[in-house]
């Protein structure tokens, strides 16, 4: 019975030049670090990114981690950082309709080319918007169009929810736009 190697030993193969290591380490968390990009809803392009860059920061780290390191958490750790970036850097690539706009994108299909009709999409959704109560207006602004773009836990406070609620929240009020903007073709 053969023992699989503690990631420890693996960081130690790295450390002395076997590839063998540096493979076994990329095979052993490769899935861990795809599964929490495609969490994000990054395309699979950008989950290739992200991962390589998750693993290239192992690369350059691994002669500073030390056998307490728990390998798993910490490139869950890059995962997570190196995937909010790439959301974030694109939010400033779009206008912040777009992004509600790809939310909904399944019930409305995908945002026209032209300015025509990128304006009529968001005269549609302005529509939508009007249509629901208070509370989930304010939470899709606040997620959506807020320039400081606040963390879950930081709108939670804003609306005295449990930071767990957000996400939930977000989804039904998501659910009532579509149903509004159903009822009102484009």
């Amino acid at each position: 019975m053969t023992l699989s190697p503690t990631d420890w030993d693996l960081i130690l193969g790295c450390r002395d030049g076997q590839a063998g290591a540096w493979e076994q380490l990329v095979s052993r968390y490769e899935r861990l670090i795809y599964s929490i990009t495609l969490s994000y809803r990054l395309p699979r392009e950008d989950a290739a990114d992200v991962a390589q860059t998750a693993f290239l920061s192992l690369f350059r780290s691994i002669g500073s981690l030390h056998e307490e390191t728990r390998l798993s958490a910490w490139l869950a750790t890059v995962a997570h950082r190196q995937a909010r970036r790439l959301i974030h850097s694109r939010r400033h690539e779009h206008p912040d309709a777009l992004d509600l706009l790809d939310d909904l994108a399944p019930s409305i299909g995908p945002p026209g080319s032209s300015p025509m009709e990128r304006w009529e999409l968001v005269e549609w959704l302005d529509y939508g918007m009007a249509a629901l109560n208070e509370r989930c207006r304010r939470l899709l602004l606040a997620l959506y169009f807020d320039p400081a773009e606040p963390s879950y836990a930081e709108i939670a406070a804003a609306f005295g929810l449990p930071a767990g609620s957000i996400g939930p929240n977000r989804a039904r009020c998501l659910a009532q736009l579509r149903a509004a903007l159903q009822n009102r073709e484009l």
